[in-house]
């Protein structure tokens, strides 16, 4: 594939809009419009962002790319899982993650233990439910600095609901014309006297798919309470728990360089559904303690406790180059593969964090001080089986396999301990220029020990620095532009037990460098972001040459790209909400190969050259409001083979939206013009998984 330099056209991107500003000489402003309504629309405008910097800092002083997908979106999309909202999100690809989990890349790098809740890691590898998230928050490029290890690509936070002083109660239903049935809730209550306020939400699902006999059984709650022990002491508490039971769905194999040509609807499992499902259940407990000492200084704790259950039992299709039989009758016939995974694991994180306004040297200070102390344990039991039967491709004729799969794979238990000290500093050098410094100094320990074969105890530890250097240059209150540099480190396994392979190799390393700019524009009503990066990840494993069976620190992955969004509103009827991101991803150096074929030179799996999304308001009255959207995603590779192509595909969603004091209700059609489309793949072999047929859904909300 011709790889093309993205700066000139990226550069002229950066200056357009400031020139528009120019030629004014002022800020761009709209004609104020006098629109009567009981219903105030929440602008898709984030104002404020808490994650990139873990402190108090408009969007356009952040140094760094996050995209910050607002509660109002995610309402008036209906989304209700991270996939729904993540495909707002310019540059990242989505993997269907086994069929038990949230999983992605961001730029063109998996991020499958990137996960966070209110900034403390959330690594188990589950579906995570949204009736408790305010907003979702996706930093871009390495953020270790603040988060420890990972985030190549970046990161994903999800923001709480929490306890406030004007609760509402809420109760609200959905329904789809695919069997989706969900009821969720939404309550407080508060002390008058503003020194108590309480919050519990949740989520009952009990849905059908499109996919041949998918279903959902989904229960979540969320308790929360935030207490005012003094003028200067507050405490919150939280709680949660999840139960998902669902069919465990790895999608269709390939045949030749695309997917299967088979209905959308067609599933490659057990001919006893029942045998296969993936069932999880995550309980948290959080507690956080915020003290201002004074006007100056102010100390936080949080300590969070998890815990994670997964039973999964999985049929799917063979996807290795010798998964096709011919029937003595000349039928195609594919292999079926059996597993059973079992993972239950826990952990505590404890993170304690000062932050300090300053007059020094003549120059103000934002600095924060950081200590994050973590423990995790995994424990995981693994069989697997290869063709335990063998189907037809082109027929349905699903037949019956063993519950439980032969072989022991793996069995153990592997340790994970956090040790981190971070310090950072925004500092104002003058009215238009602004320097974020930052540094992370890490101790993560692992220790796996292998419950299959005696006396075998892996372990390894790694101290690592991870810096950030953030140049903001602010010319007047619309225009911000940036240069950053910022790196990270992921150890091996990072979410994984090390073996004996990966032990005794140090950390892959990930440098961003980021050139951008931000625009408040049209009153500070429309926020548009521009930037171009290269993010280089080296020391990564590949094969020994000597020896291929043993791995080396010899591998390069690089990814140049440009993103740009905008996000508010174009006039008071108006809203928007969109993005667009251009990956040149590449594997630079690799001694590996993949199905015969060597990764060197290859482009990285789900992760499409271009993307775009789009969502648009009208509104047409106080209380009704239409809205239109389209999410283009270009041909991806499903395995670092470059064989087989996901192809390139738009879809289109349109929506009814109705919103009095009390009530608001949707009529919403995905996928208006029924496109066949491929959603998701595994993102190392060849499994990939249909998406949606159009769909009709309807959704009500009473507020008391």
């Amino acid at each position: 594939m011709a790889k093309r330099s993205i700066a000139p056209a990226s550069l002229s991107m950066l200056l357009v809009i400031p020139a528009v500003h120019a030629d004014t000489g002022a800020p761009l402003t709209l004609p104020a419009t006098s629109v009567n309504s009981d219903y105030e629309q929440q602008s898709y405008k984030a104002a404020e962002n808490r994650s990139a910097m873990k402190i108090d800092a408009a969007q356009r002083d952040i140094p760094q790319t996050v995209n910050v997908v607002p509660e109002s979106v995610i309402k008036d999309q209906g989304a209700q899982s991270m996939e729904d909202v993540l495909k707002n999100v310019p540059g990242v690809g989505l993997s269907n993650g086994d069929g038990q989990r949230d999983q992605v890349t961001i730029r063109g790098f998996s991020a499958i233990g990137d996960f966070y809740i209110d900034g403390v890691r959330d690594d188990a590898l589950y579906f995570r439910d949204l009736s408790n998230v305010e907003r979702v928050e996706v930093i871009k490029g390495p953020a270790a600095v603040l988060y420890g290890r990972g985030s190549s690509g970046g990161l994903i936070n999800s923001v709480s609901k929490k306890p406030n002083f004007d609760p509402k109660q809420e109760v609200g239903v959905s329904f789809d014309s695919e069997g989706k049935r969900r009821t969720q809730f939404d309550s407080g209550w508060a002390d008058p006297n503003g020194r108590q306020a309480y919050r519990v939400t949740g989520a009952v699902e009990d849905s059908d798919t499109f996919r041949d006999d998918a279903y959902t059984d989904r229960k979540a709650i969320a308790p929360s309470a935030f207490f005012k022990l003094s003028d200067d002491l507050e405490l919150n508490l939280a709680a949660s728990y999840l139960y998902d039971k669902r069919l465990i769905d790895f999608g269709v194999p390939a045949l030749g360089n695309r997917p299967v040509d088979v209905s959308r609807d067609r599933r490659f499992g057990s001919g006893n559904a029942s045998q296969d499902y993936a069932r999880s259940e995550v309980f948290t407990l959080t507690a956080g303690l915020d003290y201002r000492i004074n006007d100056n200084l102010n100390l936080s704790n949080t300590t969070r406790y998890y815990r994670y259950d997964l039973d999964r039992n999985n049929t799917l299709a063979d996807s290795s180059p010798t998964r096709f039989v011919t029937a003595p009758n000349g039928e195609l016939l594919v292999k079926l593969n059996r597993g059973n995974v079992a993972r239950d694991e826990s952990g505590v994180f404890n993170q304690t964090e000062l932050k300090q306004q300053a007059n020094l040297a003549g120059l103000q200070h934002n600095l924060l001080y950081g200590v994050e102390v973590g423990v995790q344990d995994k424990h995981q039991r693994v069989f697997s089986q290869n063709n335990v039967a063998q189907v037809p491709v082109f027929r349905d004729a699903l037949v019956g396999v063993p519950e439980h799969a032969s072989t022991l794979s793996s069995k153990g238990t592997n340790t994970q301990t956090t040790t981190g000290f971070y310090v950072q500093d925004m500092i104002e050098l003058s009215s238009q220029w602004k320097a974020l410094l930052g540094a992370r100094y890490d101790i993560f320990g692992q220790d796996y020990d292998d419950r299959r074969v005696q006396n075998v105890d892996l372990d390894r530890t790694d101290r690592t620095w991870s810096p950030r250097v953030g140049l903001v240059f602010q010319p007047d209150s619309v225009q911000s532009y940036y240069l950053s540099v910022s790196r990270s480190y992921q150890p091996s396994g990072e979410v994984f037990a090390i073996s004996t392979s990966n032990q005794d190799l140090e950390p892959e390393k990930t440098t961003n460098y980021e050139l951008g700019a931000k625009w408040d524009l049209l009153d500070n009503r429309l926020a548009v972001t521009a930037a171009v990066f290269r993010l280089e990840r080296t020391n990564m494993k590949t094969a020994d040459p000597a020896n291929p069976n043993l791995t080396i620190l010899a591998g390069e992955q690089r990814t140049d790209g440009f993103e740009t969004t905008l996000s508010g509103q174009l006039s008071d009827q108006w809203q928007v909400y969109g993005g667009y991101a251009f990956l040149d991803a590449e594997i630079t150096k690799s001694n590996s190969f993949t199905n015969g074929v060597a990764n060197k030179g290859q482009t990285p799996t789900l992760t499409p050259r271009n993307s775009a999304n789009l969502w648009l308001v009208r509104s047409l009255t106080p209380q009704w409001r239409v809205a239109a959207g389209a999410n283009y995603v270009g041909d991806r590779y499903t395995a670092l083979d470059n064989n087989v192509v996901m192809p390139a595909y738009t879809t289109f969603d349109t929506a009814l939206l109705y919103n009095v004091p009390h009530w608001d209700m949707a009529l919403r059609l995905k996928n208006v013009f029924n496109r066949d489309y491929y959603a998701s793949a595994h993102g190392s072999v060849d499994l990939i998984t249909p998406g949606a047929p159009r769909t009709l859904e309807v959704s009500a909300n009473y507020r008391f």
